[in-house]
């Protein structure tokens, strides 16, 4: 493909970008039919909803054309634009992720964050909160959110005075936000795959490692700042090559993503490329210190396949059972991708089937019922605590708490033989791998240009092939193993190097003698349940890094997000420990230096060691559900 060639397919993909971020769902006729239902059932207003500094927001109200009734109100605030802007242009292609809400009657409210496309004011990325506000002045998402709904609730006709928060991704942030310093008015918020932490956990980093493929791609168009009111997005940048891996090697160290790349202001990259460590910038962006005193009713959703926000969904759950003790909260978590369980059916992702419409289900036995009970008063409130789907059974499950009450953390220990035990070491080895940034292990087997929504379920073959990715693997399992909670790596290492990456990726690999599906053959599939990595600077404090001593044994210590999966009898556990995961994170020098501002010549390959003795028992922490 010439370059030419490649620069419209690129446009497309940005655009693609854009269609995601917008909820797109649907083009076509498929499309026209949601413009026709909104049309027929719906009739649309605009409004300029000022805040209390005077900054004017843009609200766009559909309300149902039957008025013998009143109905509750559920917002969407989104920095993702609420086009087609007009009294009379009704979205054509982005109803079906709510059409379900739509035919059950809301009035919807979809408004422009401060700052972006048609509303007033300046964008800030996760805008901090400010707790005591001591004029008008200090605003932030919660005193936006209550600005709009004293407004809404007085001035939009034909109310019951109830009104409901929800949004994907960076909505989910603003609806999270929402239940913070709540109007009276806001009774039910659904944070749904919540941005949470920038830094820590949520897409921009895992645990101080830049997410590069990510960041990049989102930052080269959502970053360019906005001139004047717009409605339309930008230009962004155009990658010239359809395979993300030789494009960002080529790159080279991160410092030339400017100076090569990104050639027009792009301010958030900059910030990120400033701050390299947990410090007040990204720590007053993160939420989940504020979620207090909750009154709405909370309904967290994510997917466990969820490459960006999986992060998101189960910590802003489990910060409100800890800072609101008593909040009504709960919490839902199936076998989906980025936004899946509206995005898609949720029947699989990728290869892996689920045996159900697990998105069906939610939209029909969850979502729905959630606002139906809290907004209208209708129905019963009989969802549980946690409603989590587990693979691997394929089946829902009910809990009256998350993690469920009975799961007991249980080590898994890396065997001098390259196995996995429930039983401590009694035999020492070391296993080691040499780590070559300029030749990192691939995220996918294939080459593509962006993140591949199944990659968090992929087969795992093509890395464990690798002589820098070490393989341990369990006997066949007698009985199924059920995990239901977080996952803790706790491993013993040394590097040569002053710093370095660990990857850590925990897979249930299926019976060799598996039959194929639908002609995919499942046979040996070493599915990826759970990986994440920790920065080596970063193992004692985000926010203070230290160099790693060369050649001294390191105890790497992290957890990753939760998981609600169960290993059937015949299949055996993998687990897989590696130093690179390109280029969907940056690569690590693997010398302690400012990685934002590293030299081509600061990336040096090292010998990365696994200890496993009696005194350093290397190991998962895994939360398992006993047998009944």
């Amino acid at each position: 493909m010439n370059k030419k060639a490649w620069a419209s397919r690129s446009s497309i993909t940005a655009a693609a970008l854009a269609a995601v971020l917008f909820f797109s769902f649907g083009t076509g006729i498929r499309a026209e039919e949601e413009k026709f239902y909104l049309e027929q059932n719906y009739t649309k207003a605009e409004y300029r909803i000022p805040m209390r500094d005077g900054v004017k927001l843009y609200t766009a109200v559909y309300s149902p054309k039957d008025t013998s009734i009143k109905y509750p109100i559920l917002m969407r605030r989104t920095p993702y634009s609420n086009g087609p802007y007009g009294k009379n242009q009704f979205v054509a292609n982005r109803t079906k992720p709510w059409r379900h809400l739509a035919e059950e009657k809301f009035i919807f409210v979809f408004q422009d964050v401060r700052g972006t496309f048609m509303s007033e004011g300046e964008f800030s990325n996760m805008t901090p909160y400010i707790p005591n506000k001591k004029n008008k002045k200090d605003v932030d998402e919660p005193s936006d959110t209550y600005d709009t709904v004293d407004w809404l609730i007085k001035n939009v006709p034909n109310n019951n005075g109830n009104l409901g928060v929800w949004g994907i991704s960076y909505p989910g942030f603003y609806a999270a936000m929402s239940t913070i310093d709540a109007h009276p008015a806001i009774k039910a918020v659904s944070p749904q795959a919540p941005i949470s932490d920038w830094f820590v956990g949520d897409d921009f980093h895992h645990n101080g490692a830049f997410s590069l493929l990510p960041a990049f791609r989102f930052l080269s168009v959502f970053g360019i700042p906005r001139k004047g009111l717009r409605a339309q997005w930008p230009q962004g940048f155009h990658m010239p090559l359809p395979d993300a891996y030789k494009f960002f090697l080529e790159m080279g160290s991160l410092k030339n993503a400017k100076a090569r790349y990104l050639h027009y202001e792009i301010p958030f990259w900059d910030d990120v490329m400033k701050h390299g460590s947990y410090d007040e910038f990204w720590q007053k962006r993160s939420s989940l210190a504020h979620f207090k005193k909750i009154k709405p009713a909370v309904l967290t959703v994510g997917g466990w396949f969820d490459a960006e926000n999986a992060y998101g969904a189960v910590n802003t759950y489990k910060s409100i059972e800890k800072n609101s003790p008593g909040a009504d909260n709960r919490l839902v978590m199936g076998p989906w991708f980025h936004g899946g369980w509206v995005r898609s059916d949720g029947y699989n992702l990728g290869e892996v089937k689920f045996t159900a419409k697990t998105g069906e289900y939610y939209v029909n036995n969850i979502e729905l019922p959630f606002f139906n009970y809290y907004l209208k008063g209708k129905g019963d409130m009989k969802l549980p605590e946690a409603s989590v789907f587990e693979t691997g059974s394929n089946t829902w499950k009910q809990y009256h708490q998350w993690p469920p009450k009975n799961a007991v953390p249980t080590h898994l220990y890396f065997t001098a033989d390259r196995g996995l035990s429930f039983q401590a070491p009694l035999r020492k080895a070391v296993h080691g791998y040499i780590s070559d940034p300029n030749k990192p292990v691939p995220f996918v087997k294939e080459t593509v240009a962006d993140m591949p929504k199944s990659y968090m379920v992929e087969d795992q073959r093509f890395a464990g092939r690798r002589p820098d990715v070490l393989v341990y693997e369990s006997d066949t399992l007698e009985e199924s193993v059920t995990l239901a909670g977080p996952v803790t790596v706790d491993i013993y290492v040394s590097t040569s190097g002053t710093d370095s990456d660990w990857i850590v990726k925990l897979i249930d690999t299926f019976p060799d003698t598996l039959e194929n599906t639908d002609e995919v053959p499942l046979g040996g599939y070493q599915m990826l349940l759970r990986g994440d990595i920790m920065r080596g600077k970063f193992r004692n404090s985000m926010e203070k890094p230290e160099a790693m001593v060369p050649g001294q044994v390191t105890r790497m210590k992290f957890t990753m997000v939760d998981v609600g999966h169960t290993f059937r009898k015949g299949h055996k556990i993998t687990v897989q420990v590696q130093s690179s995961w390109f280029p969907v994170y940056d690569r690590n020098p693997q010398t302690f230096v400012d990685i934002y501002n590293a030299q081509d010549s600061d990336f040096k390959a090292t010998e990365q060691k696994v200890y496993i003795a009696p005194e350093y028992p290397s190991s998962l922490v895994l939360t398992v559900v006993p047998v009944q």
